[in-house]
């Protein structure tokens, strides 16, 4: 048959399950990546596993996105993940190295080979040809452990380039079209593949923007070919023998079709609050802007920053504009220091920031209250920014430039073509990897832990009988922001009791202790949702708080796949509302029970009753064998048995 890259990759490590859409199959996992705001945790499952070393090819802990050492909290969890990475095989990015997908696309990523990662944005390393997928800290925990990585056997949407893109459009402006075509959601168990004469106009960043944004589709991951532009990165990087070619079969297989041809693609912008409202630019001109902030995983290249650079040289940051710019990379700031583009921007009125995720997580430089904040980031839900007043606009470095000189949107296709700064990848990158640490050679290391630091917590197993009762009733598209808020309290990550006090803060700021109570009582807790329930991080603890609380299920119309698998990995049901009109005749406080579940959840189908309003409704749950043990156990740490 002939074969898609997906489909490639995936056979090539299949360890179980048949390769079929909507079959579960494991996979081995060749990489790991962690960052610290998900990598703590999952540093210390790895360790409440009993493994002495990992036993992938290579993992790799980041610290990129809580840097502001506000408290000892950071700090101390940074120590931590050194001396766990000394001591378990793992290398370590030390803080300002740069943010985790841009410098292992730099100096890790292999064509060919599956990454897993605890960030959503992993799927950026598809631009160099890899199997890259985000998955919650435990997933990567298990993973490092030697065990498989479960997952949906995908469907796979190709994504036909044609063309080439005008001057003043970007990558950014492809994706943000095509989030205009399959929206955040009804994307789940599916990957995008890339493919067409288009391809072959798109260097390996511009790639990358695409395939870090994908992940705002719902989508598994995002895939490029590893050609000959992915040789021509990876020899610029020093790493040519890591290269391969990785292609689709000549009349491969897909299961839908898109083709976009990139002549016709304009700058685009992403509106409040969600990367899936898709409009032009230029129906934005001339509106008021008062934030620009450029960089994040998405759009902080050499490239990217180059191009914004060059256009911001020209003139002074508009006087209403408070404009910032966060290279990706250590490797990407020594290169603007050199080639004259970072002093370009800092005669221009633009303040640098650090190498970090720092903006796009709400970690410091939020806006002024009802600020327009134009950014380069991948997503701009409610609140994100800081500031929950604040509108955030999502758009392409040129775009984002545009608007810090001019005050407002300015479409960039009503500027002069020959005003487009002419960019050329150098023949090669300034490589240092001094910022990397290497695992020590033996495991004879102490590892050092601050007073935050916790133990994981377990859940117990469930019981065939669930008293409970609905503590909040939530609309659609909730975000893991929402149920467990990013930025300044992320630096309660590996202290579950204390972040567990801020499981929904946005919406309700009581819940956690409502649920304690409930808990107390010998209640559990149940949480009520709309469509597309747990879209955005990985962030585990959107599951693992939740847990802690006592919360035993989870009613949504529709679940994101991150996230409803991470509840399974904490022993909480997914259940999908059958009729989702069942959803109107609910509501906060009402009391309910599930009885025999573990008949019901093998059938797939559960008959619940509301005793507070006398009526019945039905949910179903998709899960494999191996599933339905783990939720019965009360999560992947009880199942695996340790």
């Amino acid at each position: 048959m002939k074969k898609n890259i997906v489909y490639k990759i995936l056979e090539n490590h299949l360890m179980a399950g048949k390769p079929e859409p909507d079959n579960e199959i494991g996979i081995k996992i060749d990489q790991t990546l962690t960052q610290d705001a998900t990598g703590t945790m999952a540093c210390l499952q790895f360790e409440a596993m009993g493994i002495n070393r990992v036993k992938t090819e290579l993992s790799v802990s980041y610290v990129d996105h809580n840097t502001l050492q506000e408290g000892f909290e950071n700090a101390d969890d940074h120590r931590y993940l050194k001396s766990a990475a000394a001591r378990y095989g793992i290398y370590f990015s030390r803080p300002g190295n740069g943010i985790c997908h841009q410098v292992h696309l730099e100096r890790f990523g292999v064509p060919g080979k599956t990454l897993l990662g605890s960030d959503s944005h992993t799927p950026t390393g598809g631009a160099l040809g890899m199997m890259a997928i985000g998955a919650g800290g435990l997933d990567i925990a298990s993973a490092m452990a030697g065990n498989l990585f479960y997952l949906t056997c995908p469907r796979v949407i190709k994504i036909e380039l044609t063309g080439k893109l005008r001057k003043w459009v970007s990558a950014k402006d492809i994706i943000l079209h095509i989030l205009g075509i399959l929206s955040t959601k009804g994307n789940v168990n599916t990957v995008l593949e890339y493919g067409g004469d288009g391809v072959k106009t798109l260097t390996v960043p511009e790639r990358a923007v695409i395939t870090n944004m994908g992940a705002e589709t719902g989508a598994t991951t995002s895939i490029f070919p590893s050609d000959e532009i992915t040789r021509i990165f990876m020899k610029a990087q020093k790493r040519e023998k890591e290269w391969s070619v990785l292609e689709a079969d000549h009349d491969a297989l897909y299961d839908r079709t898109i083709t976009l041809n990139l002549n016709d693609i304009v700058p685009m912008a992403a509106l409040p609050h969600s990367p899936g409202n898709i409009a032009g630019v230029k129906s934005l001109a001339g509106k008021k802007v008062n934030q620009v902030a450029i960089g994040s995983c998405t759009n902080s290249s050499l490239r990217d920053l180059f191009i914004a650079g060059k256009i911001l040289s020209r003139g002074t940051v508009h006087p209403d504009v408070s404009c910032i710019v966060a290279p990706g990379s250590r490797q990407v700031l020594s290169m603007i220091s050199e080639n004259g583009i970072l002093s370009g921007m800092i005669s221009s009125g633009v303040r640098i920031m650090e190498n970090t995720c720092g903006f796009c997580i709400g970690n410091g430089q939020a806006p002024e209250s009802g600020a327009i904040s134009v950014r380069t980031s991948n997503r701009n839900f409610e609140g994100r920014s800081g500031t929950p007043s604040a509108q955030v606009y999502l758009v392409s470095p040129e775009s984002a430039a545009l608007a810090a000189l001019h005050g407002c949107f300015v479409d960039p296709l009503s500027m002069p073509e020959a005003d487009y700064p002419e960019y050329s990848a150098p023949e090669y990158f300034a490589v240092d990897d001094r910022m990397i640490i290497p695992p020590a050679p033996d495991a004879k290391i102490e590892i050092i832990r601050g007073p935050n630091i916790g133990e994981p917590p377990k859940n117990t197993p469930l019981p065939e009988t669930v008293s409970a009762q609905i503590i909040i009733k939530t609309g659609d598209k909730i975000t893991t922001d929402h149920i467990m808020p990013a930025g300044a309290r992320l630096k309660y990550r590996s202290n579950i009791k204390k972040y567990s006090e801020f499981v929904f803060e946005m919406i309700d700021s009581g819940f956690w202790k409502k649920a304690l109570a409930l808990k107390e009582k010998g209640l559990a807790g149940i949480i009520l949702a709309g469509e597309s329930y747990g879209q955005g991080s990985s962030r585990e603890h959107a599951a693992m708080c939740p847990m802690y609380l006592g919360i035993k299920a989870v009613i949504a119309k529709s679940f994101e796949r991150i996230h409803a698998a991470n509840l399974i990995n904490f022993g909480i049901l997914p259940l999908v509302f059958v009729n989702p009109s069942d959803y109107n005749r609910l509501d906060a406080n009402d009391e309910i029970v599930l009885k025999n579940i573990s008949r019901q959840i093998t059938d797939g189908k559960i008959i619940i009753t509301n005793t507070s309003k006398n009526i019945s409704f039905s949910v179903h749950i998709s899960l494999s064998t191996r599933q339905q043990k783990i939720l019965l156990a009360g999560g992947l740490l009880n199942y695996s048995g340790k």
